[in-house]
């Protein structure tokens, strides 16, 4: 019983490290590069628009969809290690 806590302790402390730093690419992507970077990169056209704009609206689409197939493969990862696969 007390073997089933610690491993379920552990389980959800790594899930939890994951879920931060998922959150935390997501957080410098979505504010930090559409906000900090689009400035730097303002003057330079891409297709109509500067890219700054196509780098804020079009990376930030393909880093969460990145971030989607990532948190999944490495969950299936954490289910293996502590005997929780499918």
């Amino acid at each position: 019983m007390a073997d089933d806590k610690t491993n379920a302790a552990a389980y959800w402390k790594a899930n939890v490290r994951l879920i931060f730093g998922c959150l935390a690419v997501w957080a410098f992507v979505s504010y930090g590069c559409a906000i900090l970077f689009r400035p730097l990169l303002a003057g330079i056209p891409v297709g109509g628009t500067d890219l700054g704009f196509w780098f804020a609206q079009q990376g930030s689409i393909l880093t969460f969809i990145v971030l989607i197939f990532f948190y999944a493969w490495r969950m299936n990862k954490l289910d293996e290690k502590f005997g929780l696969g499918e």
